[in-house]
């Protein structure tokens, strides 16, 4: 039996005798999303092509949504994909100045071969830091060129990167930097790839 088969799912009820979704979380953020519109589980995992039992699952955070699954959903709900990041300062005194490393929020999944933690305390300056983990043997589909400037540092590991479909070959220590054009990227080794990411004007 396929997902338009199956009986409706109660969007309040926790699954599988699980969890009840948490407040203040990611999956929380999309459940809230999707209830504010007015959308059946059903209706928002056709429009994005996943699975009711996939979708139900993140909106739990019992699964991870990948960082393309984000993009995705912020188009579909006209928010930023930096909604979904959650940094919180640990005072009032350091918010927008200061973020500690147990107040970032992971987005991405290895599922995607990809997860990013936003490093600045917030996305309303001239620019953002992100922290990049490449996945061993992930690879990006092509990404078009944006009206952004993006430049990077490879904290560990190997990186391929395409640019203008010249390829680079980067590793710890190196860095790069290039503006409004296209790239895409995989991680040719065995183990994880850190990239401290930065991007002018922020697009997150």
């Amino acid at each position: 039996m396929d997902d338009t088969q199956r009986p409706a799912i109660d969007d309040d009820a926790p699954a599988n005798g699980g969890t009840a979704v948490a407040p203040g979380t990611v999956g929380g953020d999309i459940r809230s999303l999707r209830k504010s519109r007015g959308l059946t589980l059903q209706a928002l995992s056709a429009e994005i092509g996943r699975s009711v039992g996939w979708l139900s699952q993140v909106e739990r955070d019992q699964t991870a949504a990948t960082i393309d699954d984000l993009r995705q959903l912020a188009r579909l709900f006209d928010i930023p994909i930096g909604f979904f990041f959650r940094n919180e300062a640990a005072s009032e005194r350091e918010r927008g100045l200061v973020v500690r490393s147990g107040a970032r929020a992971t987005l991405g999944s290895d599922e995607g071969g990809l997860t990013e933690e936003l490093l600045s305390p917030d996305i309303a300056g001239a620019f953002e830091m992100v922290r990049s983990v490449f996945a061993p043997g992930a690879a990006s589909s092509d990404v078009d060129a944006r009206p952004a400037e993006d430049g990077g540092y490879v904290v560990s590991g190997r990186l391929e990167l395409w640019i203008d479909d010249e390829k680079f070959e980067i590793g710890p220590g190196d860095s790069f930097q290039f503006i409004e054009r296209p790239y895409r990227w995989r991680n040719p080794g065995d183990e994880p790839t850190e990239v401290i990411w930065v991007i002018a004007p922020p697009i997150y």
